[in-house]
């Protein structure tokens, strides 16, 4: 008893030794295939563990991932092929990442060092706000969806604001890469359209394009701004504040909501028409409010917004009526043209590495079609239908 007695600490010294060796190995190991953006890897274990947690919280998660820059840096540079310039900035590829993901700034560079072309922060409200009440987002699995009624909760422009400011230093002391702000109103705003303004002015400097949005079905009243006349004041409102820029002026966009009837895209349509040389484009589109009769999970009447693949061909056709009323003359950031990437990161379990998989398999399929730039090929189907 005495001689085993005497054995047990060394013994425990032993395992305790063995599990940190094994510990930092398995950690070792596990950051190089991060670092490396092992797709596999990803896959099977990086997110399966974010899965392990709620939504919101692998939400929270990854942004503070990227905020700290412990995603993988994305290894080859995009096929010139993908290479085009729209509303006088040039994207080195098509495949950016959506707002929504990013609500407060934290995580531009990791993003950008990811592989992302352009990464879109917002919404940013001008005073804080919290949101709505949790829980408030929801993954709808076997529908390869997401429900999620957050509600614009915003640190408020000051924050945000200081957390981009960095960017206007010149030569830059960031990741380089195209950044815009996505812009809302505060839940209890008595003038939506100054929410605008302010954000227009606040953000102006440091954007290198802003988003008015104005289709978020997780803010009461705020679509019924997509109206003719309240639209056509808002733009000139917004406008008219980026005029006042001094220097270079970045350009406007209007996200616009897939839930529009025929009438109110005509509208949208004319409304955008008329402003067309002053304005920089749509984003299509938001999240909707309808439930296909598809849906399984049993989240699926949640309320809030639906994304991911039950929303890919109401999105696509909303793209496809807006390109044609708008007679190809405004340049759209959907899943067309310029395309915006969140959903298809989760959905596909495949993380960061995805970026740079969109990236090589858009170029091959460009090139084995003969285009010498994705420009070409933006309205290639209408012309070909045409």
């Amino acid at each position: 008893m005495s001689g085993a007695a005497k054995k047990g600490p060394g013994n425990l010294k032993l395992l305790k030794d063995a599990f940190i060796i094994t510990t930092g190995g398995t950690v070792m190991f596990a950051g190089h295939q991060i670092y490396k953006g092992n797709e596999k890897f990803y896959k099977e274990y990086v997110m399966p563990f974010f899965q392990l947690f709620d939504a919101e919280t692998s939400h929270k998660m990854a942004v503070k991932a990227a905020k700290y820059k412990l995603v993988p840096k994305s290894k080859i540079p995009p096929h010139p092929v993908l290479a085009s310039r729209v509303f006088d900035r040039d994207f080195p590829s098509p495949v950016g990442l959506a707002a929504g993901f990013d609500k407060d700034g934290e995580a531009v560079d990791g993003m950008l060092k990811m592989g992302f072309s352009f990464v879109e922060v917002g919404s940013v409200t001008p005073n804080p706000q919290p949101g709505n009440e949790k829980p408030r987002v929801f993954r709808l699995k076997e529908d390869k969806a997401v429900i999620n009624r957050y509600g614009f909760n915003s640190e408020g422009h000051d924050k945000v604001y200081n957390r981009l400011k960095v960017r206007e230093v010149e030569p830059p002391v960031v990741v380089p890469g195209i950044m815009g702000v996505n812009l809302g109103k505060n839940k209890t705003s008595s003038y939506p359209v100054e929410d605008y303004v302010q954000g227009v002015r606040k953000f102006g400097k440091v954007a290198d394009y802003l988003v008015i949005n104005i289709s978020s079905p997780n803010t009461p009243g705020l679509r019924a701004m997509q109206g003719k006349d309240m639209l056509d004041m808002l733009l000139e409102k917004v406008l008219s504040e980026r005029d006042h820029i001094r220097g270079r002026k970045p350009p406007l966009l209007v996200k616009i909501a897939p839930d529009l009837t025929d009438q109110d895209k005509i509208d949208i349509a004319e409304v955008v028409l008329n402003r067309k040389e002053s304005l920089g484009g749509l984003i299509i589109s938001n999240t909707t409010v309808s439930r296909p009769d598809s849906l399984k999970s049993p989240h699926k009447d949640e309320v809030g917004g639906l994304s991911g693949e039950p929303l890919k061909d109401l999105s696509t056709k909303t793209i496809s009526d807006m390109y044609k009323l708008t007679e190809g003359k405004v340049p759209i950031i959907g899943v067309g043209g310029l395309v915006q990437v969140k959903m298809l990161m989760i959905k596909s379990k495949k993380g960061p590495p995805v970026i740079g998989k969109i990236n090589r398999e858009l170029s091959e399929l460009l090139i084995k079609d003969g285009y010498r730039s994705i420009t070409e090929a933006v309205g290639a189907n209408h012309k070909t239908k045409s």
